[in-house]
């Protein structure tokens, strides 16, 4: 069979059943095999950014790598962003690219370029397929490279010449992925917890990649010991309305060693250690903390700071039996096992009837109009903490953002999302500054019809910037601040939405957010809702 052939037949077999992308001339041969697939859906972006946007939610949603078809160096460099929100989020793509033909490579072919030199900063591992007989065997292992832990997008560059070469009729088996078990060196860190007057755990979003929420908060309630979420969390680590749930740590070092100064064991699970975004000449962690670090990625451990105790395994085995040493017992009873995502009523915000909300009163009736199944994707940066705070998800897979800081994820994500969980209600809470970086996405929500919810944070401003004037201590007006206000001229949400076939509305207090809310969840296709904010 010819390579496209094989392409498409490995797809098959890794159960792939859509193919992201935004395609040209060199990918031509993939295409047409892709036509004749009808198993094989095409799902077209009108940019990279947003093609690459909603392979992330697509492989969030089931689970399993998404496929990504771009357009040699232009369309690979266009996806750069959203690909290296994939590696900080682990989220497991294969991203592929046609190359130009490799006859005539040496001689700079028009749109031709080093892919593999492009991609390898945001990529596990990236390849540039030489030779027909190779595709198989080379996109099998990029399949593999992309679930086995530390899950992350890989990139194979495929030349167009080499997808219309036989490659005989053998595809090359899957292999088992290893399961991880429990680390080593248990007892001993288990000694060092117990021994502890004032424990901590530092959660971070591996905790839920790996299915281990439940195991956590059984080892925090063995112990008794406080818990931190890591900063710029993408999902739900641990429940917030917990107890034992001291909320998520800021973004700079000189609050976060405040925070962990209060103990003097703290075990970090699932994390890098530490995100920070602020400088601040101190450390993270204090000098009187004895660290314990957990993590399936050996490379985290001990990274950045020294740690009394590295364990390297499967977080959920690990946690489990860390409770079973800590405890000597069987696992405690979880009250939290199972519990539904707990929402707060709209009279916790201070809500106007009319006119525009603030960011505290629109959480707060967002939580309210939400069904309980809802899953919320989040791109709405300095609103961020008003709406998990009214939200307070407490199940793992209800509430999803990118952690990797590039901007023009969440409009793609979504439908993606959409995609990968049919009946689920989406909703996409997205600041309007970040929303236009993938505006795009809203073209592919209407052509696929996916009950996408979109609710823009609307307050004509990159606001991030503002906060940051504080954070840093400048002392300046920020409305002099270039590069701030999009105001001038004022965005039109409706028009917008429109003219991408989204059907939109803008919303005027909270009995029109709440009605609006809860009309466009129950299906019918995407939505958009414009929310403007109080300056």
């Amino acid at each position: 069979m010819r390579a496209a052939t094989a392409v498409v037949e490995l797809l098959r077999s890794e159960g792939v059943d859509r193919v992201f992308g935004n395609a040209g001339t060199t990918e031509l041969p993939l295409l047409a095999e892709v036509a004749g697939a009808p198993d094989l859906s095409y799902v077209l972006g009108l940019q990279e950014a947003s093609v690459v946007a909603m392979a992330d939610g697509y492989a969030r949603a089931t689970r399993r790598p998404a496929f990504v078809n771009l357009h040699v160096a232009a369309g690979l460099a266009n996806g750069l962003a959203n690909i290296l929100n994939a590696l900080r989020s682990h989220v497991p793509l294969v991203v592929s690219a046609g190359q130009q033909d490799l006859r005539h490579l040496d001689q700079d072919p028009f749109l031709a370029a080093d892919l593999v030199t492009l991609a390898s900063p945001v990529c596990k591992t990236a390849v540039e397929v030489r030779c027909a007989a190779d595709v198989p065997m080379v996109l099998r292992r990029a399949f593999r490279d992309a679930a086995v832990a530390p899950a992350g997008p890989v990139f194979v560059s495929l030349p167009m010449n080499l997808l219309q070469e036989e490659v005989g009729s053998e595809l090359p088996a899957r292999s088992a992925l290893p399961v991880p078990g429990p680390a080593g060196g248990i007892e001993s860190a288990a000694a060092t917890l117990r021994a502890a007057a004032a424990p901590a755990l530092v959660i971070g979003d591996g905790v839920a990649r790996e299915d281990a929420v439940e195991e956590a908060v059984a080892l925090a309630e063995a112990l008794g010991a406080a818990v931190y979420q890591q900063p710029f969390a993408d999902g739900v680590g641990f429940p917030p309305r917990h107890p034992l749930f001291r909320g998520a740590l800021e973004p700079v070092n000189a609050t976060i060693a405040r925070a962990l100064s209060d103990h003097d064991v703290v075990l970090i699970v699932g994390t890098h250690a530490f995100a920070a975004h602020y400088y601040t000449p101190s450390a993270a962690v204090p000098p009187n903390v004895t660290l314990l670090q957990l993590d399936s990625d050996a490379a985290e451990v001990g990274r950045n700071y020294p740690v009394a105790h590295a364990l390297v395994g499967g977080l959920r085995p690990s946690l489990q039996a860390l409770t079973l040493a800590v405890s000597g017992d069987e696992l405690p009873a979880q009250a939290h096992r199972g519990a539904g995502q707990t929402r707060v009523t709209a009279s916790a915000g201070v809500a106007p009837n009319g006119g525009c909300l603030d960011v505290r009163a629109a959480a707060a009736v967002l939580a309210a109009a939400l069904p309980e199944r809802a899953v919320v994707v989040e791109e709405a940066v300095t609103s961020a903490a008003a709406l998990r705070h009214a939200l307070a998800p407490d199940r793992p897979g209800t509430y999803h953002r990118s952690a990797g800081g590039g901007l023009g994820w969440g409009v793609g994500a979504a439908v993606g999302f959409a995609l990968g969980s049919p009946g689920d209600p989406i909703v996409a809470v997205l600041g309007d500054g970040a929303a236009m970086y993938g505006i795009q996405g809203l073209w592919s929500a209407a052509h696929e019809q996916v009950d996408v919810t979109f609710v823009v944070l609307n307050n004509r401003r990159y606001n991030a910037l503002r906060v940051g004037l504080s954070r840093l201590g400048l002392d300046i007006d920020p409305d002099t601040v270039p590069g701030v206000d999009l105001s001038a001229p004022v965005i039109d949400w409706l028009m917008l939405a429109r003219s991408l076939g989204v059907a939109a509305v803008r919303v005027d207090g909270k009995d029109d957010l709440h009605m609006a809310v809860a009309e466009t969840v129950t299906g019918a296709g995407p939505r958009l809702i414009d929310v403007p904010l109080m300056e």
